[in-house]
Formats: C-alpha cells, structure tokens, sequence
C-alpha cells in the first residue's frame, strides 16, 4: 500500500542539504576565532600579588612561632596565678575557721 509520488519542484532532502552547504560555502565567509591573548600582568599587579602572598606567609608563620613561644610563658604564669590564689585562699580560710572557733568557745564559756 505504499506508493512514492513524485511531486514537481520538491528536491530530495539530500540534494536540498547539498545546495544549501554548497551555496552558504561560496557565498559566507567565517571569521577565524583569533586565540585569546593573555595579557602578562604589570610589574605593580605582580608586586601586589608577591607581597600580599609574602603577607599571608609572615602571618601564619608569626602566628605559629608567637604560639610556641608564649603556650610555655602562660602556662607557667597560670600555674603561678593558681599557686598564689591556693596561698591565699588557704589562709582566707583558715582565719575564717579561727574566728568561727573562737566565737563558738566565747559562747561556750559563757553559759
């Protein structure tokens, strides 16, 4: 049941493709994509980019030796503090202790 009918002035599809490439070939002409230039940064871009990673580096560094430097010194002058707050909490407490047993014998004496 199936019948090809020629209908006049249809072109195949293949001979359409073909004159429309070859038609759009001779008649357009393509720019050529020039490469993408990479413009080398100036001599103040390059100063700025060496000296703000310089920057960052020194930081880190003076953070990590301040760090090593300073964790013994606090932990001694912490030790120090506790030492010195035991001392005298120590003593606070054993002239609260001695006044409250000097009041209780006062009391004592006196009934």
């Amino acid at each position: 049941m199936t019948e090809v009918v020629d209908w006049p002035g249809l072109q195949q599809p293949s001979d359409a493709i073909h004159s429309a490439a070859a038609s759009a070939a001779t008649h357009t002409i393509v720019p050529v994509a020039a490469a993408p230039v990479l413009a080398l940064p100036s001599e103040e871009q390059l100063v700025e980019r060496v000296l703000a990673d310089l920057q960052r580096h020194i930081d880190l560094m003076l953070d990590y030796r301040l760090r090593e430097a300073l964790t013994p010194l606090l932990a001694r002058a912490a030790d120090g503090v506790i030492r010195d707050a035991r001392g005298e909490l120590a003593s606070t407490l054993r002239d609260v202790v001695a006044r409250a047993v000097a009041q209780e014998m006062a009391r004592h004496r006196n009934r």
